[in-house]
């Protein structure tokens, strides 16, 4: 029987994989218009913006199987909120899911987007606390600290001081090749369906 512990390493090497799942629902059985393109693909853009600017302080260490660190990043996006790149992921998903089902109906929509937002939410719920408890044990005092000054997932207006990191933006493109694909490969099925559709 796999404890909590294994539960939430499980979940977090294997998190692309589940977070994908929605993404397939959407491109599989989603019908997108133009009116819903042009409402959720800005907020898909601005989720992924985030996302890089998040990752050009947090750097490679994003993509791996295993929760580590080498140190407690706490400026840009990191003085706003504490996860930066879920908030960005969390923006995309609702982006796509607006954007994908334009054409179903109310309970369609409602039902595509619970999915994908529900399956992030789930996801997070269950990996934030293992990150926050490695992030406890490695940085102690410092991320009680931090944590006391900046929220989980609500991003707060100002930025939180004091602030440590710098940005490098040369390592966005190692990081996130594989979210680069992803996201081109989304746009253009979305576009390629609406095409299809008003044929």
């Amino acid at each position: 029987m796999m404890d909590s512990l294994e539960w939430q390493e499980n979940v977090f090497k294997n998190r692309g994989m589940l977070l994908a799942l929605p993404a397939c629902a959407l491109v599989a059985f989603g019908r997108p218009t133009a009116g819903s393109i042009a409402l959720g693909l800005p907020l898909a853009l601005a989720g992924e913006a985030l996302r890089c600017w998040a990752v050009g302080y947090s750097g490679v260490t994003t993509r791996s199987d295993s929760v580590t660190a080498q140190s407690l990043v706490t400026a840009g996006p990191y003085a706003h909120v504490r996860n930066p790149l879920y908030v960005g992921n969390f923006l995309t998903a609702l982006g796509f899911s607006v954007a994908f089902t334009g054409g179903l109906s109310g309970r369609g929509r409602a039902t595509m987007t619970a999915l994908a937002l529900g399956t992030m939410l789930g996801v997070y719920a269950t990996i934030i606390p293992l990150e926050e408890a490695y992030l406890r044990k490695k940085f102690g005092l410092a991320f009680d600290e931090y944590a006391e000054r900046v929220p989980r997932l609500v991003p707060r207006l100002r930025p939180a001081e004091p602030q440590s990191g710098g940005y490098d933006a040369g390592v966005i493109a190692k990081a996130e090749t594989r979210t680069f694909a992803t996201f081109g490969a989304m746009v253009a099925t979305l576009f390629f369906k609406a095409r299809r559709g008003s044929l």
